[in-house]
């Protein structure tokens, strides 16, 4: 249960940050369950029960374990996978098919196969090639297979440029030029195993601003307009994706969910009476806005450099392998010394990660008290794209991941160990 013996250390979830980077070595990822479920209750209250014909997608890969995986299935949501192993994670976990969403720019036949073999709710089709895939399987298997169409509406995001998905230059979904839209739509609406439901669309990730996702409707719900017009479609679903902002330095203006849903219900309900359409469902997928406040990352430091009149660095055992967002688009960072939390941070440290990369920088300048090798550092908001994109860089093992839950802390991913490293490696001679 929660410690609450030294009132000085960092306190997460009421738990005490010391006395778990203690008992389960670092680095370390936290989770806070309650902070998940109260994220997922938000959406609930303001979106789902305030609005008719609504529904929210997990975007799982944020974060995704079994364990999350049966979070998101209690709280009544969906769960939006983009990949063979995401879908794996939650055939494994006994989430609810139906209420799964397989995304990805290149799909494989194989994970189309698996898809449709095991009723997934939604395909997002990315390209007109996934159609004669998913035309191809679901035939073989005597399945009608319900889909959106992906496409890049034209609008950018106020994000980095590597987190920026639905301008026209992109890697992600079909582009509205007419007849390659067009192609699309009618070779799904002359299949006899494909149901085109609507269309997706995802500005980009981490945006604090709603004017985005405005223009991208209009855009698509001309385009449900002329597509009426032009062929009788009937569009009944409109997915907007996610990319709601959150909190991760005191620079971010957060803003609370209602700020994005609302408006996105008002702009939909406006522009399909302005065009006479019927009101379709409506769809998003917050992920890192579920579950990135919900996680964060404990470290010792080792290492303390001070190099007169530029920099004092501190090294964490940790790093690029298991938060590799700073080197990949210099992602910003909050954090605080756990163990000296109510001590004045009077000084400014460079937060230092252990690889052999220059790269390999956690926080730059981060005010803190006093710092020694031993103490705990413990940076926020790392819930989201952490676990999801560690990897095992100079062969350093992948930290395990600890939830915080009402009745008490409980392993759901175990830390990795040297033999796990080498374990499916073989030397041929």
């Amino acid at each position: 249960m929660y410690n609450i013996e030294h009132s000085n250390n960092y306190k997460f979830a009421g738990y005490d940050t010391v006395e778990l980077a203690k008992k389960y070595g670092t680095p370390l990822y936290v989770l806070s369950e309650e902070i998940i479920r109260s994220k997922c209750r938000e959406i609930k209250t303001d979106f789902i029960e305030k609005y008719e014909n609504t529904k929210a997608a997990y975007a799982s890969k944020a974060f995704l374990t079994m364990a999350m995986c049966k979070i998101i299935e209690s709280e009544g949501l969906g769960l939006d996978v983009v990949s063979g192993g995401e879908l794996y994670t939650a055939i494994k976990a006994g989430f609810p098919m139906d209420r799964v969403m397989l995304h990805g720019n290149n799909k494989s036949y194989e994970e189309i196969e698996m898809a449709i073999g095991n009723d997934v709710g939604r395909i997002i089709v990315d390209h007109i090639d996934e159609l004669y895939m998913i035309e191809e399987i679901a035939s073989r298997m005597d399945k009608t297979v319900k889909i959106l169409i992906r496409v890049a509406p034209g609008v950018e995001g106020n994000t980095h440029k590597y987190i920026t998905t639905g301008q026209k230059d992109s890697k992600f979904g079909i582009p509205l030029s007419k007849e390659t839209i067009d192609e699309a739509v009618v070779k799904a609406m002359n299949s006899k195993h494909i149901e085109l439901m609507g269309f997706h669309f995802h500005i980009g990730s981490n945006l604090f601003d709603n004017d985005c996702y405005v223009a991208a409707i209009n855009v698509v719900l001309n385009l449900y307009r002329r597509l009426k017009d032009d062929f009788g479609f009937i569009a009944k679903e409109i997915n907007t994706g996610g990319g709601f902002g959150i909190y991760y330095t005191k620079d971010d203006c957060v803003k609370p969910l209602r700020y994005f849903t609302d408006t996105i219900m008002k702009t939909i309900m406006d522009k399909c009476k302005q065009l006479e359409l019927d009101l379709p469902a409506v769809i998003i997928e917050p992920g890192r806005w579920i579950v990135g406040e919900a996680g964060i990352t404990l470290y010792s430091i080792g290492a303390v450099k001070e190099i007169p009149g530029i920099r004092t660095y501190a090294s964490v055992n940790g790093g690029l392998p298991d938060n590799p967002r700073p080197a990949l688009y210099s992602a910003r960072y909050d954090a605080v010394v756990a163990n000296k939390y109510g001590q004045e941070p009077d000084r400014l440290v460079t937060i230092a990660g252990r690889c052999c990369e220059s790269g390999d920088v956690l926080i730059w300048d981060l005010k803190t008290p006093e710092i020694k090798r031993g103490d705990i550092l413990a940076v926020l908001s790392t819930g989201a794209y952490n676990y999801s994109m560690a990897s095992n860089y100079n062969k350093i093992p992948r930290p395990a991941v600890v939830l915080l839950t009402k009745d008490g802390e409980k392993v759901i991913v175990e830390r990795e160990t040297y033999e796990d490293l080498l374990s499916r490696e073989r030397i041929p001679f």
